[in-house]
């Protein structure tokens, strides 16, 4: 199989193994009706990957990293790097990446603005991670293509990264009651349903903290790391404060709220 095969069938068996899971052991009773949110949510990822083909073409990661080789372009291609050690490290480093990404768009106005659409949501389920403005996942794409370039990652890194980057989103977005001591004992290195779900929270502090997707340590090293929401997990409030009013699933009003909608944080 192809890059985008494997892809596409990781994400649809994650869809359906997590989807059954957060409807067998639930962690918050759900707000709103389950029906209307999908449909926004999965109406908006299917803009965006429409928008990302047409807009991006050929540059999207993995044919990046093939050119990036073939004209020994990056850290990795110009060093005598060993293969599985590139493979790891860059794994790791775009990770990292994709943790600053998320800090930055959340400290600049104007991208916040577009990061928004993704807290407008006011409930939490896997259809969460799918809730972004296309113009955040172009930025996102190539963002992450100039990451590429600067290390000479190889090819078969980022497959594994846009796997784990997809996968590890449904899951730690997923409305699924993890065992404490599983969610303690995971958390330890990776991001769980419950670390992620305080992200978010309507509060500031809580809002604009437990940034990564994958490893939990960027959290940790950087200080953004908050363990629990002050109102617990299921009486927490979840979206944005000013949101009660907002038609916040119209699927239209949410791709020009990020002209229309002023910035609070």
């Amino acid at each position: 199989m192809d890059e985008s095969t494997i892809r596409l069938t990781v994400f649809l068996s994650l869809i359906l193994t997590l989807g059954i899971a957060q409807k067998l052991f639930p962690r918050r009773k759900p707000s709103y009706p389950l029906l209307r949110r999908w449909l926004t949510n999965f109406g908006i990822v299917i803009i965006d990957s429409i928008i990302v083909r047409f807009a991006l073409g050929a540059m999207l990661p993995v044919a990046v990293a093939d050119w990036a080789l073939e004209n020994d372009i990056g850290l990795f291609n110009v060093t005598d790097t060993p293969w599985l050690l590139a493979v790891i490290a860059s794994v790791i480093l775009l990770d990292g990446l994709i943790y600053w990404q998320h800090r930055i768009f959340h400290r600049v106005p104007i991208l916040w603005r577009l990061h928004r659409v993704h807290h407008y949501d006011a409930d939490y389920d896997l259809s969460t991670a799918l809730r972004f403005h296309p113009i955040e996942i172009v930025l996102s794409v190539l963002i992450k293509n100039a990451a590429i370039l600067l290390l000479g990652a190889p090819a078969v890194a980022v497959i594994i990264f846009e796997i784990l980057l997809n996968g590890m989103a449904l899951f730690n977005h997923s409305n699924l009651a993890l065992p404490t001591k599983a969610d303690r004992l995971i958390r330890r290195l990776f991001v769980t349903p419950d670390m992620h779900r305080v992200h978010h929270s309507i509060y500031s502090r809580e809002m604009h903290s437990n940034f990564g997707f994958n490893l939990s340590i960027w959290d940790r090293l950087f200080s953004s790391y908050v363990a629990q929401p002050q109102d617990g997990h299921a009486e927490m409030q979840i979206g944005q404060p000013d949101a009660g009013k907002l038609p916040t699933n119209n699927l239209l009003w949410l791709l020009g709220s990020a002209l229309k909608q002023k910035v609070k944080y």
